[in-house]
C-alpha cells in the first residue's frame, strides 16, 4: 500500500496508541508532530512485597517528524531536539534498566547525505557503569514516496521491524495446503 506522509504517521500513531501515552503537537512544533511515551516497571520478591529482590524501569521516547524533504541540517536539529529532550523525561537512577530515544522521519524525499548520516549515528550511554542502566538512540526514516523506503541506523533495526509490521509492509508467506 502506498502512504502519504498523513496517512502513514495516523497508521503509526493507531498503531503505538495501545502501548504508549501519546502526545500531539499542533503546527507551531512542526516538524515534530508527536512524542509517544513508554513506561514499564518490573520486579521481584519472595512471599511479600517487602522483601524485593530486584526491579527493573524500562522506557522509551519515540518523536514522530513529518518532514517534507529531509536533509542534513533538518536531521541533526530533529535529532539534537530528540536526543536532548528524551534525556530529560528519562529516569536515571536505581532500578534503571534501559532508556530508548527514537526519532522516526516520514518525509517525501530524503536526501543522501542525510541518510549516511542516519545511519552512521551511533548515540549510546550507560550511567554508573551499567549499574543505572543504559540509553541507546534508535533512529528510523520512513520515505513513503520512495515506495515506503525505510533506512535505519545499526541500533534502529528493531524500529524497521515495528515499521513494517505497524505500516503491513511485511511479506506474509503463504504455505500450500495440499
Amino acid at each position: 500500500m502506498q502512504y502519504t506522509r498523513e496517512t502513514a504517521i495516523a497508521r503509526l500513531l493507531d498503531g503505538y496508541r495501545a502501548y504508549f501515552n501519546i502526545t500531539m503537537f499542533e503546527e507551531e512544533h512542526k516538524p515534530l508532530t508527536a512524542i509517544c511515551e513508554f513506561f514499564e516497571h518490573s520486579e521481584k520478591y519472595v512471599l511479600s512485597r517487602q522483601a524485593n529482590l530486584w526491579s527493573a524501569n524500562c522506557e522509551e521516547f519515540v518523536y514522530l517528524f513529518d518532514v517534507e524533504h529531509l536533509t542534513r541540517e533538518i536531521y541533526e536539529r530533529c535529532r539534537d531536539e530528540a536526543y536532548e529532550d528524551g534525556m530529560k523525561r528519562a529516569n536515571i537512577g536505581p532500578g534503571h534498566m534501559y532508556t530508548y530515544i527514537t526519532p522516526v522521519f516520514v518525509c517525501d524525499t530524503c536526501q543522501e547525505e542525510a541518510r549516511k548520516a542516519l545511519k552512521k549515528c551511533r548515540i549510546y550511554k550507560s550511567f554508573r557503569f551499567s549499574l543505572h542502566g543504559w540509553m541507546d538512540f534508535h533512529a528510523a526514516v520512513l520515505e513513503v514516496s520512495e515506495g515506503n523506503r525505510i533506512t535505519t541506523n545499526r541500533s534502529g533495526r528493531c524500529v524497521e521491524e515495528i515499521l513494517k509490521n505497524v505500516l503491513s509492509l511485511n511479506k506474509r508467506k503463504r504455505r500450500k495446503v495440499l
